[in-house]
């Protein structure tokens, strides 16, 4: 053994990903289509799955696949990590955000809000992207003044060079410095340093297209790390535990927090033989040995915690 982290161990997770639904209003080119059944958690089941999570995480993101702001429940489930003192991160595509949400979204309990603007033009093309900003903008002028110690990431994503390779990132980002009187320099290359910030507490958070892992990909090898399990794991809307942010099918079933205490789950062989082979630099799972993304962790010495803007799982709406 590799002296495993004990699951006694207060807020041992950085993030637990809870999906509170994973039905989505878009679909992103970048974000392939769920083939699970769909659906949308009951509040009830939201509250008794937050009860057993509260203690083991530093936070909670109410996404793993689909729309957080479609749940008509929202408001009430940030209510419930509020009670509860439980941080929590939003990952949002923003077109359905309108002013009777900014109440919720503004609780002090909420930490972080990531809005997926690339989104926008993967799915309404050449529109005019100006009342979508809008809104988003007034929700970010309000946040600034009520609520300064709130992260707000504007992403701009699948970019291979500086600023983007077409002029609709270009007009995103100028729209951005026109509105929040900044510059980000023509000379910024976006690949090496993803994350600028633009004023108290906004900031714009770019990165590159990835490819999820599937059954379906060749094998890449049995070596590579991973943070799941150690910083991060993910509950499916039907209660499937999963050990990473990017099994969005729930092929490595660990169990089912509906059926089974969470607790149990973490502590049995499979989760547990996930994680000490993550620690030993060894995938055991077939999805695993799958999965593009590992490639972006170096064999080495594994580390217990990660900054907040480097996490995959900021990644889906």
């Amino acid at each position: 053994m590799t002296g495993l982290i004990a699951l006694e161990d207060q807020h041992r997770f950085d993030k637990v990903h809870i999906e509170i639904s994973n039905v989505c209003n878009l679909q992103c080119s970048f974000c392939p289509v769920v083939e699970r059944k769909k659906g949308i958690m009951e509040l009830e089941a939201f509250v008794r799955i937050l009860d057993q999570v509260a203690p083991l995480t530093r936070q909670v993101c109410l996404h793993l696949m689909g729309e957080p702001l479609l749940h008509p429940h929202l408001a009430a489930m940030i209510e419930a990590c509020a009670e509860r003192q439980v941080p929590v991160l939003l990952v949002t595509n923003g077109v359905l955000l309108r002013e009777a949400k900014h109440v919720a979204l503004l609780n002090p309990t909420v930490r972080q809000i990531n809005f997926s603007l690339h989104s926008f033009r993967d799915n309404f093309g050449d529109q005019d992207p100006s009342a979508y900003l809008e809104r988003i903008f007034r929700f970010t002028e309000q946040a600034l003044t009520e609520r300064p110690d709130l992260y707000i990431n504007y992403r701009l994503w699948n970019l291979q060079d500086p600023r983007g390779t077409g002029a609709h990132n270009l007009d995103m980002l100028a729209a951005i410095e026109h509105r929040f009187r900044v510059q980000v320099g023509p000379m910024q290359d976006v690949r090496q340093r993803k994350s600028i910030r633009l004023t108290q507490r906004l900031y714009l958070h770019f990165d590159t297209e990835f490819v999820w892992p599937s059954l379906d990909l060749p094998e890449r090898g049995t070596q590579g790390r991973c943070y799941g399990l150690t910083t991060h794991f993910g509950i499916l809307v039907d209660g499937t535990v999963v050990p990473c942010c990017l099994d969005k099918e729930g092929v490595i079933q660990l169990g089912n927090v509906n059926s089974q205490p969470l607790i149990d789950i973490l502590s049995a062989p499979r989760a547990q033989a996930v994680l000490q082979g993550f620690q030993e630099g060894r995938l055991v799972e077939k999805l695993c040995q799958r999965c593009p993304y590992i490639s972006r962790f170096k064999v080495g010495k594994s580390k217990k915690r990660r900054n907040r803007l480097e996490f995959p799982s900021n990644h889906l709406s």
